[in-house]
């Protein structure tokens, strides 16, 4: 019912940049909160920012200064940009969406996730 594709995810060096892209498509009424979470092999997933409908942003600690969340919400897309990339960044990648659908279906959904490995 509705499909969040994500993009931009890659390989980097340290200080290096990448901008990721998430974009919801499908029986869409309306979205509320959009976030990105990350998760290494072998740890939980965890919160590295979300953004609200009216464009309040909330990012975690280790990301804060560094990242930097937006949304178009005529796109029905997130952007995570992220600078001064450290290998602790390294990790799959998750776009979550809260979505009201125009049916059943409505809740939270999430990317299928894209790799962001910062090594040298």
């Amino acid at each position: 019912q509705v499909q969040l594709v994500e993009s931009g995810g890659g390989l980097v060096q340290p200080g290096g940049s990448l901008r990721l892209s998430c974009a919801a498509s499908g029986s869409i009424f309306s979205i509320n909160a959009m976030g990105w979470y990350r998760q290494a092999p072998g740890k939980q997933r965890g919160l590295v920012a979300a953004i609200t409908s009216d464009d309040s942003t909330n990012y975690a600690d280790s990301v804060k200064g560094r990242f930097t969340i937006s949304r178009d919400n005529a796109k029905n897309t997130v952007y995570l940009q992220m600078n001064s990339l450290k290998p602790e960044d390294t990790a799959v990648y998750y776009c979550n969406a809260d979505i009201l659908t125009t049916g059943p279906g409505s809740g939270d959904y999430w990317g299928q996730g894209t790799q962001v490995t910062v090594s040298s």
